[in-house]
């Protein structure tokens, strides 16, 4: 599994090694038992969740303590640097044409 904040590798044992609920990431600290690491996370869907019975968790990058969580594989890219494409994308709007 992969941390949803920095995308440090986590290894975990298939069927022995379970995320607890106050775990945290060793490269960021960031919460491990969180929506935005489960397998289940998908924001297209009804509380950003696909397991329909779990119960609704406001913010989705805290700890918590679903029942349903289930360590995600996908491969996660740290977060971008927004300013620096949306200043790009600015001035090209707002840029005078001679």
């Amino acid at each position: 599994m992969n941390c949803w904040n920095c995308a440090k590798k986590i290894d975990l044992i298939a069927g022995m090694d379970r995320v607890g609920f106050r775990d945290e990431c060793p490269g960021c600290g960031r919460a491990l038992h969180a929506c935005r690491n489960c397998g289940f996370f998908d924001p297209a869907y009804n509380n950003s969740c696909r397991e329909t019975m779990s119960e609704r968790v406001v913010d989705k990058e805290r700890f918590n303590f679903c029942e349903y969580f289930m360590p995600g594989d996908a491969a996660v890219a740290p977060p971008a640097k927004p300013k620096a494409g949306a200043q790009s994308k600015l001035e090209a709007l707002f840029k005078k044409k001679l």
